[in-house]
């Protein structure tokens, strides 16, 4: 089942896509994470009928624009780890983002001004969506409370990521992240899925790897970031991204106006922005 929050006249509305056609049933809230808030969603779901959207009618916003909490873990594939000069960590690395990064699926990346930073990076990410409260769960309670995935970018000022040894200035820059275009529930790729995913960057494969290849995978995730704070209905996680971002690269490789950026994960779908000026 993809589900998703999209743009209407009337507002965002959540939605369920049709995964063959594309046309989008709109749901009862105005936000996906309306529906997950709802006891017993993974049953009610898929029979509700209610207004169609024809697919060429479909505008998506982020796929959970009012999460509580969006949650990043760094250096997380081993094979980026080894690209940035760094040790397999023992724990999960954890920063944070704000709502305002978030973007949909097609928006544009709004890039800072060159005197604030030009060293914008790309990052593909396999996201985590949560569709249950989970506090100190157990392994089994981590995976029922993953709702499903989707697709992320998180963007990267890395002038700013690496000015201290804070993350979070460089992670969070307003308009910055797509995540989207929906979530693929759970049932349907299961808890720990091995998928291919790839960025490109104006047409040219940056990064390719396999999500096999995390350190931690998303139930470790989930339990271990429960032992810290009660995850809720609509919290979107990042899991890491591969090797290959521009940062690494020698001669180093930045995006800058005009550029165009997608994420591709198998089965998931992609997010696909032009960078712009602000």
């Amino acid at each position: 089942m993809r589900l998703a929050t999209i743009r209407t006249p009337g507002g965002t509305r959540a939605a369920r896509v049709d995964p063959i056609t594309g046309d989008a049933t709109l749901l009862e809230g105005s936000s996906l994470r309306a529906v997950l808030d709802q006891p017993g969603w993974r049953h009610s779901i898929p029979t509700i009928e209610g207004p169609v959207l024809a697919s060429d009618d479909v505008r998506f916003a982020p796929v959970v624009p009012d999460p509580d909490k969006i949650i990043c873990v760094g250096v997380n594939y081993r094979a980026h780890i080894e690209e940035m000069g760094r040790e397999i960590p023992a724990h999960p690395t954890y920063f944070a983002k704000y709502r305002r990064a978030l973007i949909g699926a097609y928006d544009s990346i709004r890039l800072p001004d060159s005197d604030v930073s030009t060293m914008i990076d790309w990052e593909g990410e396999l996201a985590i969506v949560i569709g249950q409260p989970a506090r100190n769960a157990s392994p089994s309670e981590a995976a029922a409370a993953i709702a499903g995935f989707c697709v992320l970018n998180d963007v990267s000022a890395r002038d700013w990521q690496r000015r201290t040894i804070q993350f979070l200035a460089g992670k969070t820059f307003e308009a910055m992240t797509p995540v989207g275009p929906w979530i693929t529930t759970s049932d349907e790729v299961g808890v720990s899925p091995s998928l291919d995913i790839r960025t490109e960057v104006d047409g040219v494969t940056k990064q390719s790897s396999n999500t096999s290849d995390l350190v931690f995978g998303p139930v470790d995730i989930v339990q271990d970031l429960s032992r810290i704070i009660t995850l809720d209905p609509g919290d979107i996680i990042a899991t890491g991204t591969p090797s290959g971002v521009g940062f690494a690269r020698s001669p180093q490789e930045f995006l800058g106006p005009g550029s165009t950026v997608s994420v591709i994960i198998d089965t998931l779908g992609s997010v696909r922005n032009i960078c712009e000026a602000s």
